[in-house]
């Protein structure tokens, strides 16, 4: 398995596609890995090389026992970068990436060609704030399917509930298998993230995707960040929740695909 030793934590990674095309890196939501992206991979791949990794406490990577951060992640990133000689790339994420994304925009812009932020936030109101301290209440039982069983209803809109409930069963047996301990403090991490003030900032082009029906992250997180990121894009996917890059696998490729045709990269 190809991992390597960046800023003091070893990175699992995964390269995809033809390597003489444009790179996207594609930054995990809070308890995904690199087999999360299972259904924008194909569509990716046709048109550009595609870096998968996980974070420090995620997945196949190393979970230290010390303290994360969205910063701290952003370190993580750019020395992953630097060790696979990467100079800049297209930067795609997704609710806990989507925002890691964001510190990248402020804190890394020339490391940074695009920016795709999806369900995601740049501080937290005091609603999803009760629900992320639920999450971390639930983690903090020790058991996957039982934090699993007391988060999903949070993610997943109930339209695909009712149309594809094959699938619960199949993400329960995954949390099963979580490092609900390193879940813990990516959780906590998120509690201390608010990046707002800084929004302005960002000048890299970036395109920000919400989901009509997401009850962690609502649509007025994305519209938030429109309106404080100049010249950025939104766009709105109906009947989808939280966990639209499952729900709406082919519009948010449709979008990622569009945006990035917009903005080549020199050759």
């Amino acid at each position: 398995m190809p991992t390597i030793k960046v800023n003091n934590v070893n990175l699992y990674y995964e390269f995809h596609g033809d390597e003489k095309n444009e790179l996207i890196i594609l930054n995990n939501g809070v308890f995904m890995n690199t087999t999360s992206w299972v259904f924008q991979l194909p569509a990716l791949t046709k048109r550009y090389r595609v870096l998968t990794y996980d974070m420090r406490g995620q997945g196949q990577s190393e979970h230290p026992e010390s303290e994360y951060s969205l910063d701290l992640h952003a370190n993580d990133l750019v020395a992953l970068m630097d060790a696979l000689k990467i100079q800049k790339a297209h930067l795609v994420g997704t609710s806990y990436g989507g925002e890691l994304n964001l510190v990248m925009g402020v804190r890394y812009p020339e490391r940074c060609h695009t920016l795709t932020i999806i369900a995601s936030v740049s501080h937290s109101d005091p609603l999803m704030a009760a629900m992320i301290e639920r999450w971390r209440l639930a983690a903090q039982l020790g058991e996957g399917p039982k934090f699993f069983r007391l988060i999903y209803s949070d993610v997943y809109s109930e339209n695909f509930l009712v149309n594809r409930p094959d699938l619960i069963p199949m993400a329960e047996q995954r949390y099963a298998t979580l490092d609900l301990a390193a879940a813990v403090r990516l959780i906590e991490s998120f509690q201390r993230f608010n990046i707002t003030a800084e929004l302005s900032k960002i000048k890299t082009p970036t395109c920000i995707v919400s989901a009509e029906l997401d009850l962690l992250k609502p649509r007025r997180y994305g519209e938030l960040l429109h309106r404080a990121i100049a010249d950025s894009e939104f766009h709105l996917i109906p009947n989808a929740g939280h966990v639209v890059v499952l729900e709406k696998a082919n519009e948010v490729n449709t979008i990622i695909l569009g945006f990035l045709a917009k903005h080549p990269m020199e050759k």
